[in-house]
């Protein structure tokens, strides 16, 4: 009866009283259809772990020529062959068929994409990794079965899309796209205009109609049936739409993402719900609810704040942030990254860095052969949302080519965000160095094309055996930081983390175990000099004894710290006493 009461109170707080009682009978037969066990108790936590790792990928992201089917396996294969057991998850980006957006507008949510596979190449990557995947929510595809019955005024889909009267006054949706917010479209009624918050060609889904719900319920639970065991919401904090408000964030929106806890709360699937809301912390952060929403929430912050910090040289704003994040919930986590099939977000900056170092970055991206992407605010000026470049090129040196400086650089990034709390989260473009892809955004007319590159077989093995390619080296840079990673409880998500004042030449933070039985001082050296650091700014981690020796895990070997511990540019350690 708990799951049922819980549930009630969400749909109450959606819907009307009838309503809601009529939909919990119908969750529950869905429950059923699917054959989930329950447990028995209602306080399900996830069991993750320093073991965790997850490999962002599309499904396609590696290809053969001649070869048109089951592409996914090209993914397996390069897994199994080159990270060995280096990750434990894998994030397959959408892999159903869509019309746009790389995957983001989807046609048909139960099926895989022709050319990618069948099921059961899902399933079997699921039987080798904890499997993610996305529920695209908020939006579905024109082309969709749903939106054309809508065109036709048939069931199912004739009431699913949000229509909306043109001369109606919208000036306070908040969105981040420059493109209109509704679109003409010819239904059998004549012309109409429905609610498009990311394009034309991805509809926004009526919520306030229950049988929009149930329709993502199912879904929901038969990606879990096919055993994906990692959920991202996707753009989940535009989903409830009225009129006069800014139709982000809503009441409504924040009880659907409870709903969906509760259900996997309930049943016996070890799974774990993703909120994706690239937004400012504060409301980023408000995700987690009071530990009964998201189990983890991206760190929108973190890609853009280590940029600004190794560029600049200036750990302030990344250490002030990171000192400052809120201990997660009980059973909840952070999701870290730096950087993902879309740009670099940079709406999470706001009230981090003044204006002036905000547009160092943009200024910065386009000196590095990137872009900025804009959105259109209530008052008609634009503002920008995301940068689009790799994040390998966001550190190269203007006008010359993967030099010692971008890669020393771009590894103090990216073993920094190894070492934060939470779970690490690698796209696959970073694992592999790449480079800023210009011919896919000519080709596409899309900029976040610049960091979705489709490799060939043949390229990617010949760059990643080549020893002097930054592929190669990227590559086997992860693999051991993960391995050495995994044997340490002080990087479990749940273990506590606290950040040192070591000046802005140095970004430190410590790492202690649940248990206490380790704990590991984190320091990296985010500037382009050498830099001393005395023995006894370190006594808190070494002790008040005068101690002269720790280990850094990093490079196995022991560093001394008397009277000072050396860093070298960029330089990160792992010191354990």
């Amino acid at each position: 009866m708990v799951f049922e009461q819980k549930v009630l109170e969400h749909l109450r707080v959606i819907y009307d009283r009838d309503t809601a009682e009529a939909l919990v009978d119908r969750i529950k037969g869905l429950l059923e259809e699917y054959e989930f066990r329950v447990l028995e108790k209602q306080d399900y936590y996830p069991s993750w772990s320093e073991q965790d790792a997850i490999l962002i990928a599309y499904a396609d992201v590696i290809n053969q020529n001649g070869h048109t089917k089951h592409k996914i396996r090209f993914l397996d294969d390069f897994l199994g062959r080159y990270l060995d057991d280096a990750v434990n998850s894998v994030h397959i980006l959408p892999f159903f068929p869509s019309s746009s957006d790389e995957g983001f507008s989807v046609i048909d949510y139960k099926q895989v994409r022709e050319d990618l596979g069948e099921w059961s190449d899902v399933e079997h990557l699921a039987g080798k990794y904890r499997l993610m995947a996305d529920l695209v929510i908020n939006h579905t595809s024109r082309f969709s079965e749903w939106f054309e019955n809508y065109q036709m005024r048939k069931e199912p889909g004739k009431d699913y899309f949000i229509e909306i009267d043109p001369t109606v006054n919208l000036s306070q949706v908040i969105r981040p796209r420059s493109s209109p917010l509704y679109t003409a479209v010819e239904t059998s009624n004549g012309l109409c205009h429905v609610w498009t918050t990311f394009s034309d060609d991805q509809i926004d889904l009526d919520f306030s109609n229950p049988e929009v719900l149930l329709e993502f319920i199912d879904i929901f639970l038969f990606y879990l049936s096919k055993g994906i065991r990692l959920i991202r919401l996707d753009a989940i904090a535009y989903l409830w739409k009225e009129i006069g408000t800014t139709s982000i964030h809503l009441e409504k929106t924040h009880h659907v993402v409870k709903l969906f806890r509760d259900i996997v709360d309930h049943i016996d699937t070890d799974a774990v719900l993703l909120t994706e809301t690239n937004v400012p912390f504060e409301e980023n952060v408000s995700y987690f609810g009071e530990g009964d929403e998201a189990h983890m929430i991206y760190q929108f912050s973190l890609p853009p704040l280590l940029l600004h910090a190794l560029l600049t040289e200036n750990s302030q704003y990344l250490a002030e942030w990171a000192g400052e994040l809120p201990e997660p919930p009980e059973g909840c986590t952070y999701f870290n990254f730096t950087a993902s099939h879309d740009g670099i977000g940079v709406r999470p900056l706001e009230g981090l860095v003044p204006e002036d170092e905000f547009d160092y970055l943009m200024e910065s991206t386009k000196e590095r052969g990137g872009f900025v992407s804009y959105k259109t605010n209530s008052d008609g000026t634009q503002s920008p949302y995301e940068l689009n470049i790799t994040y390998f090129d966001a550190f190269s040196e203007p006008g010359r080519e993967e030099t010692e400086l971008q890669m020393k650089r771009y590894l103090c990034s990216q073993i920094i965000m190894l070492s934060l709390q939470g779970v690490p989260g690698i796209y696959f473009q970073n694992l592999v160095a790449s480079n800023n892809y210009i011919a896919g955004v000519l080709k596409k007319g899309e900029k976040r094309s610049i960091n979705r590159k489709k490799w060939s077989y043949e390229e990617l093995i010949s760059r990643v055996e080549d020893e002097s390619d930054p592929a190669h080296i990227v590559l086997n840079f992860y693999k051991k930081a993960l391995n050495i990673r995994k044997e340490h409880p002080a990087f479990n998500p749940e273990a506590e983390q606290e950040v040192l004042d070591l000046g802005s030449d140095l970004f430190a933070f410590t790492r202690t175990a649940v248990r206490q039985e380790e704990e590991i001082l984190i320091i990296s050296n985010i500037a382009g000099k050498q830099v001393r650091v005395p023995g006894a700014d370190l006594s808190s981690f070494t002790g008040t004894k005068e101690q002269k020796e720790v280990t850094d895990l990093l490079k196995g070997e022991v560093r001394s710290v008397s009277p000072e511990l050396i860093l070298e540019p960029f330089e990160t350690v792992w010191l354990s006493r």
